[in-house]
This record gives C-alpha cells, sequence and structure tokens, in this order.
C-alpha cells in the first residue's frame, strides 16, 4: 500500500468525510501479502516469503542502519551511533580499536539471513522485497534508483530507509475496529518478507489498479502515471481480460466484499497476472479516480436471465475461456484453443456483460507531464545527502561523504549559537 503515507499527507478532513463503512483488522490481514498468495499462488509473478522473526523485525526498527557482515560477499562493513546513523566501520576509531569484539548485528537472526541469501540464489540472483503489504518504493535511492536487490544487504538498506515499510511494522491497523474474527494488535501480526523475482521485461505501463464493491469490478486505472498512446489503442481488450479475469478468479474467491487489487497484463497482451490487493479504504491510492468519485459510480446492472438461462451462460462461458488459465501460467508455451475465438454465441453472450471504466492518463493530463517532482520525493533525503550518494563509488564513499555533511552541519550550528551568544 505505498500511497498510505502520501494520503494521510493530504489533508485528513476530506478522508473524515469519505462515506467508507468501517475499516476492519481483518480487511487489512486479508490484503496481507502471507495472507493471499497460498490461494492464489498460481496466478501471481514468482515469488517466495520468508517467515521473520521477533529478533529481525527490532533489527528493521532499530535507528540507523548497520548492515551484517557476510564472508561470501564483497559489501562494505557498516556501523552506527547515535549521531550519524550510517557510515563506514572503516571510518569507526571504536572498531578500529577493537575488531575482535565487535558485535555481529546477525547473530540473533542469522537464520533468517541465510534464507534470504538462499531465496536470491534460488530466485536468478535478482529480486524485488516488500513486507505484508508495502514495498520500499520511497528508498530507491538507497539502491541506485531500482527496486532490484542482488544481495541480502540490499534488501536491507531498502527496508530500513522505507517510511512505507516502518508503515507496516507501526501503524498497520492505526484506524481499525475490531471485528468478531480478527482482534489481534500489531504485535500479533506474523510478519513475512516477499521476495519476488526480478522480470527484466516487467513494463510498468501495462499495470492497472482495479476498484471493486459488493463483488462488482467498478472501475479501473492505470498504475504509473505517465500517457501511453498504445493503450487507448487496446483498451477494449483490456478492459474486457481484467473484466473476466476478475469474474473467475476473484469475484467469489476473495473473502472481502469490497476491495482493490493490481493486475499485471504482459505482452502478447492475452494473460492477466494478481499483483497485489488493497483494502477499501481512504489508506488505498486511488490513482486516476477521487475515492468520492468511486464511491458515488452506481452499481452496474445484473445481467439479464430468461428462460433459457441466459446469465447462467455467461457465466458457463466465462468459465470455459478461462479453462486453461492456469495451466497458462505454468506452460508459457502452451496455445491458445481457436475454437476460444471463434464461438460466436460466445462472443455474443460476452457483450451482454456489463464492463468496469477504465481510465487511462491522457496526454493532455497533467500527470503525463509532472517533471517537477519526482514520486515518493517527500520520503527522500535531503538534496546534498543524495548529491553525496551519487558522487562516490558506492555506498562506502556515500558514508564518508554522509559523515563529512554532518560534520559540516555541527560546526555551522555551533558557529551560529556562538555568534548568538555574543
Amino acid at each position: 500500500m505505498p500511497a498510505i503515507l502520501e494520503n494521510a499527507a493530504q489533508g485528513t478532513g476530506t478522508e473524515a468525510r469519505l462515506p467508507f463503512p468501517p475499516v476492519t483488522k481483518s480487511h487489512i490481514l486479508h490484503c496481507s501479502y502471507h495472507y493471499w498468495h497460498p490461494r492464489f499462488r498460481t496466478i501471481t509473478p514468482k515469488a517466495r516469503l520468508i517467515p521473520l522473526t521477533g529478533p529481525f523485525l527490532n533489527y528493521l526498527r532499530a535507528d540507523g542502519i548497520i548492515l551484517p557482515d557476510d564472508d561470501d560477499s564483497h559489501e562494505p562493513e557498516w556501523s552506527s551511533d547515535h549521531d550519524s546513523g550510517i557510515y563506514s566501520a572503516s571510518e569507526n576509531p571504536d572498531a578500529l580499536d577493537d575488531e575482535d569484539e565487535e558485535e555481529d548485528v546477525a547473530a540473533e537472526w542469522r537464520q533468517v539471513h541465510q534464507a534470504i541469501r538462499s531465496t536470491i540464489d534460488e530466485l536468478g540472483g535478482r529480486v524485488v522485497p516488500k513486507l505484508n503489504w508495502s514495498a520500499p518504493k520511497d528508498a530507491t535511492w538507497m539502491n541506485a534508483n531500482t527496486m532490484e536487490c542482488r544481495t541480502a544487504n540490499d534488501v536491507y538498506l531498502l527496508l530500513k530507509s522505507s517510511d512505507f515499510v516502518t508503515h507496516d511494522l507501526e501503524h498497520a491497523l492505526e484506524d481499525c475496529v475490531d471485528s468478531p474474527d480478527s482482534t489481534l494488535t500489531n504485535d500479533d501480526i506474523p510478519y513475512h518478507l516477499v521476495l519476488r523475482k526480478s522480470v527484466p521485461s516487467w513494463n510498468p505501463s501495462v499495470e492497472f489498479r482495479c476498484f471493486v464493491r459488493e463483488r462488482k469490478l467498478l472501475c479501473i486505472c492505470q498504475r504509473d502515471l505517465n500517457h501511453f498512446d498504445f493503450l487507448f489503442k487496446m483498451q477494449d481488450k483490456l478492459r474486457s481480460l481484467i473484466n473476466e479475469f476478475f469474474e473467475v478468479r476473484l469475484r467469489d474467491s476473495f473473502p472481502d466484499e469490497s476491495f482493490t487489487f493490481d493486475v499485471y497484463i504482459p505482452q502478447p497482451f492475452n494473460r492477466v497476472w494478481l499483483v497485489d490487493f488493497n483494502p477499501w479504504a481512504p489508506r488505498t491510492d486511488p490513482l486516476l479516480f477521487s475515492w468520492m468519485e468511486i464511491l458515488d459510480m452506481p452499481e452496474p446492472a445484473e445481467p439479464s436471465s430468461n428462460e433459457f438461462g441466459e446469465e447462467e451462460f455467461v457465466r458457463l462461458s466465462l468459465n470455459a475461456r478461462a479453462g486453461g488459465m492456469e495451466e497458462g501460467i505454468s506452460n508459457e508455451e502452451e496455445d491458445e484453443d481457436p475454437e476460444d475465438t471463434s464461438d460466436d454465441e460466445e462472443e455474443e453472450a460476452d457483450e451482454e456483460l456489463w464492463l468496469p471504466e477504465l481510465r487511462l492518463v491522457l496526454k493532455t493530463d497533467p500527470e503525463a507531464y509532472n517533471f517537477s517532482t519526482q514520486r515518493y520525493s517527500a520520503h527522500k533525503l535531503p538534496k546534498d545527502v543524495v548529491d553525496a550518494s551519487q558522487s562516490g563509488e558506492g555506498l562506502r564513499e556515500f558514508a564518508r561523504d554522509w559523515q563529512k555533511i554532518l560534520e559540516e552541519r555541527q560546526r555551522d550550528d555551533a558557529a551560529a549559537e556562538s555568534s548568538g551568544d555574543d
């Protein structure tokens, strides 16, 4: 749910007036990756889940960034103190004086560390991390402006630098009410690290967010807020694909009646992948819509049913067309059944289905030309710190430059205080 902090900063008064039903802890838990992934594993991109222990969660919550030693890697070692937060161990006088007694930060969660390393190897050496709900998209500046991680320490840098991840750890159940089946507290949440296999050909232009109210798909929009001309030429196909995917795969299988879900449609644009679920709540970013607009949308008309069971025929038609979908997920080379596109009766039935609105970014939309501010820029460090991270040869140089910046600021502050006293 990467828009949690952004929405919260946009004005609490509007959220208070939105006619949302109460958000229960069950609603939030049902959107946790570890909860829904086992049920929908065959239609999601390849990923592995690693249960996280208490000591590792304490490590993520702790101030400063200390990366564990790893004899098999060539990553810089790190240490920290109260003032700087992050710097090279080679710059730490205490570490140089007593290297033999240097504490192993991963001593209490070494098993988690090894699981992360082995999972990265299993998934081809490149992964994209997230916690139960949020991915650390606001912290990519710490990782060469990419979410792709090749080592365990890359993962830790992103997780510990992300406000979105901090929200998962500290405020996941904020503003929620208890429900009969869920009275858990934040400490009871079974946290997991999700490592998704990195796909070089992943194209964000064909990611879409879908909004479901009372098990009816109301509307769909782009997730990437840039204009892509080719989407307009295939919008009818995209809308039909997503609607069919929802009807067959999600409508009756997700536990909540109202929710949002994200999908990805790769080339040749004949298959839909499930990416994520988000709750029906103000904390979820409505992107090209406003929540008031979505909440006020009229419900789609129910399919008509006559003496020949036309409504049932439509449902059977959808299931027939999706019959090979799950097999297609595991067999990339499987051909489509030509009868799926040549059955005139089936096409007539599909035309009677209500299709949701698909909203795309137009050339004239301000979002398509928003060059002034980078996304998630509110969660980044000051410009001089970011510049320091990009001027050196890797993180060791960045840590040294950062330390110099902090020392200069401390001297300037001390000089200002001294002149003020005079």
